[in-house]
C-alpha cells in the first residue's frame, strides 16, 4: 500500500472515530499528531481530514443528494466517512485525478466496509464525477 493510500486508511480512521463519538475530527486528529504510542499522522493525512471538516457541510448536502434512497444517519459510519474522503478528493483536490479519488475509495471501502459498500461508494462518487467540473465551477 502506497504512502498516499496509508495516509487515506488513516483518515479515514479519524474520520469515522469522530464521527461514531460526535467530536471534532480537527481536535482528535490534534490530539493524535505527534503521540508515538499511536499510528503515525503525516502530512497528507492531516491535509484529508481538514479538508473534510472545512467543506463538510457541502460533502453532506451533495453526498444525500445523490445518495439513492439513502439518508447519511442511516448510512454505516465507516461508509459515510469513506464517501466524505472520496468526494473532497473529487471536488477539492487538484492533485488527484478524479478516477484514482474514485477507485482509491472503492478500495477503502472493500477493505473496512460491507460487501455491498463498494458499489454503493462507486455509484455515488461515479454519479458526483460526471457533473465534478461543474460542481467545482460551483463552489
Amino acid at each position: 500500500m502506497g504512502s498516499r493510500s496509508k495516509a487515506r486508511k488513516r483518515a479515514v480512521d479519524l474520520l469515522y472515530e469522530a464521527d461514531v463519538r460526535s467530536v471534532d475530527p480537527i481536535t482528535l486528529l490534534a490530539e493524535r499528531v505527534g503521540v508515538p504510542e499511536l499510528a503515525p499522522v503525516n502530512e497528507y493525512t492531516v491535509t484529508l481530514v481538514e479538508g473534510v471538516t472545512e467543506h463538510r457541510q457541502r460533502i453532506d448536502e451533495l453526498i444525500s443528494e445523490y445518495a439513492e434512497g439513502w439518508t447519511l444517519a442511516r448510512m454505516p459510519p465507516v461508509d459515510r466517512a469513506v464517501l466524505r474522503l472520496g468526494l473532497f478528493e473529487l471536488l477539492w483536490s487538484d492533485e488527484v485525478d478524479d478516477k484514482v479519488a474514485i477507485d482509491e475509495a472503492v478500495e477503502l471501502a472493500k477493505t473496512l466496509s460491507t460487501d455491498n459498500s463498494p458499489r454503493f461508494v462507486n455509484g455515488i462518487l461515479d454519479r458526483l464525477a460526471k457533473i465534478a467540473d461543474r460542481l467545482r465551477a460551483a463552489s
